[in-house]
């Protein structure tokens, strides 16, 4: 039997191919104006680009983004140190075998960011007894646009009397090589949980990590020291 021309494509970029298509269909692309691709024509154009599905300059909040919350939970103790108010951005590529939070993928799910839900947040972090905000998605680097205008606020508002958590998919390094918006946003922010999800070194006993290679970086400490500083209340 011959060999058809996509049997060489990796599942890396058949997959982007697949999410591709997801993204042109949010967008509500025209076929008039554009063609529809699909998913082997993408990820053929991927392969011939060379194309590196998780290098973090390839992916742009303002490709994918939508501008959507798949949640807010105000008052909660568990994404973070302290009572903590989060919000759970919607949209992530990285697609982790086993991720907990799979609805909140899709840059579609959920409801637009608005100045309302932004000024209930700041409302609910100005009691005293809330320690700060936590960024959760969602992959909240790939929504840069709502969360450098929270978290600018937030700033503007309290100083760095309120810490701010993000989680995310990227590395430490992968953040450092990025684009200005990601550095940005890293640059703000006190505590990064980096690293995907990965389900063969799962361990439920960690602290608030899901899985070994995941670390709770302490962003401020690591830019004064030039390397990563991990955070110094770490249990295990």
């Amino acid at each position: 039997m011959a060999k058809k021309e996509t049997d060489n494509i990796d599942e890396d970029c058949l997959d982007l191919g697949i999410k591709f298509n997801l993204h042109q269909k949010s967008k509500k692309v025209s076929s008039k104006s554009t063609p529809r691709l699909d998913q082997r024509s993408v990820a053929r154009q991927m392969k011939q680009k060379k194309y590196d599905p998780y290098h973090p300059q390839k992916w742009r909040a303002s490709d994918y983004s939508l501008g959507k919350i798949a949640d807010y939970k105000p008052f909660n103790f568990v994404d973070g140190e302290g009572v903590r108010c989060s919000l759970y951005v919607s949209g992530c590529l990285f697609a982790c075998p086993g991720c907990y939070n799979v609805a909140a993928q899709n840059f579609e799910y959920g409801y637009p960011y608005s100045q309302e839900l932004e000024d209930q947040i700041i409302t609910d972090l100005s009691q005293t007894y809330v320690d700060g905000l936590t960024l959760l998605g969602g992959e909240p680097f790939l929504n840069t646009q709502v969360c450098l205008k929270l978290v600018k606020r937030i700033r503007q508002e309290f100083g760095n009397k309120k810490t701010i958590w993000s989680w995310s998919g990227y590395t430490w390094e992968e953040l450092l090589s990025g684009s200005d918006d990601k550095k940005e946003l890293l640059s703000l922010i006190d505590i990064l949980v980096d690293g995907r999800f990965i389900i063969s070194k799962k361990d439920l006993t960690l602290q608030f990590r899901g899985s070994s290679n995941q670390k709770i970086i302490d962003v401020k400490k690591s830019f004064k020291e030039g390397k990563i500083h991990i955070w110094d209340r770490l249990i295990k």
